[in-house]
């Protein structure tokens, strides 16, 4: 079948690139190692602008193309980089290369590490807070915005300031209103004194830990060299993953699973000094933060 005049197809094949149009110099396209069509796509856009094209428009309903598509638009040659997505009537056209302007070069820049540590195909979602809670957080701690930068560019190592960035940004995603600066410390807190769900409190900080280490994995090793047709990548197992059975799973936590350690659960309802009822003194146990007197009592 005849293609229209001024149109012409790109197929990927492993590594390579096929065109119909004999094109020759494909430098730019191949050869190709990126798994996933999503990070492609850039590279198609960037040959694209490469080959004097000023108008971009890609189609797609996913949330990973349209989050790349906006943070290496400020670096493509391009004049317009639409996103069509929908179906139907519902069909929306953004204009990235004005949403990308009015979010700011650094923002803009940081929204895959973002995505990837709020959640993404490949790296878990933080218990019962979705993106907007996450995104609402953001707004109002900026913080939060160089410190994804200098995870994305220089993602070898998760230094401990970007470390305490991202435990802080974690903590105001359970409690706008906390002043604590470490999860464990806002987990006491919200379980102890404010009864609060095992569900609805932060993650410990080693669970946190490796998944932040998935969420630059993904978000600075992997969406961080979108552009380049041959990304250096890590191995999965230095980076919050584990492999069993033939197949990649998330290392969760360095921590004991609960069911060997519950015993830590038990805790008394006195404030001050415990006595004969003590929950902890039956179980000849010594009180802990999670008592009401926060462990401070003079008990022997």
């Amino acid at each position: 079948m005849a293609l229209p005049i001024g149109k012409d197809v790109y197929l990927t094949h492993g590594s390579s690139v096929l065109t119909s149009n004999n094109r020759t110099e494909m430098s730019n396209l191949a050869p190709c190692t990126h798994e996933e069509a999503d990070t492609r796509l850039m590279i198609r856009a960037l040959d694209a602008s490469l080959r004097g094209h000023r108008r971009i428009k890609i189609r797609t309903n996913d949330t990973d193309v349209i989050v790349l598509a906006l943070s290496v638009v400020s670096t493509l040659p391009v004049d317009e980089f639409w996103i069509t997505y929908g179906a139907g009537k519902n069909v929306r056209h953004m204009p990235a290369h004005v949403v990308a302007s009015s979010l700011g070069p650094s923002k803009a820049s940081a929204l895959p590490m973002f995505h990837a540590l709020t959640g993404s195909d490949t790296v878990s979602f933080i218990r019962n807070r979705g993106k907007k809670s996450a995104w609402d957080v953001w707004n109002v701690f900026p913080e939060l915005t160089p410190a994804l930068c200098a995870l994305k560019a220089s993602p070898e190592i998760i230094t401990e300031e970007s470390l305490a960035v991202l435990e802080r940004f974690v903590v105001l995603l359970y409690d706008r209103t906390s002043s604590l600066l470490k999860v464990n410390e806002a987990r006491q807190e919200l379980f102890c004194k404010k009864s609060r769900e095992l569900d609805c409190i932060p993650p410990t900080k080693a669970a946190l830990e490796q998944h932040i280490r998935r969420a630059v994995l993904q978000g600075a090793h992997t969406w961080g060299q979108t552009l380049l047709c041959q990304p250096a990548l890590p191995s999965h197992a230095d980076w919050g993953w584990q492999r069993q059975a033939r197949r990649w799973s998330p290392y969760w936590t360095t921590l004991k699973q609960a069911k060997d350690t519950c015993y830590e659960l038990i805790h008394c309802g006195y404030k001050t000094a415990c006595r004969g009822r003590c929950k902890c003194m039956k179980a000849n146990l010594v009180c802990t933060g999670l008592c009401k007197c926060g462990g401070n009592c003079q008990q022997q």
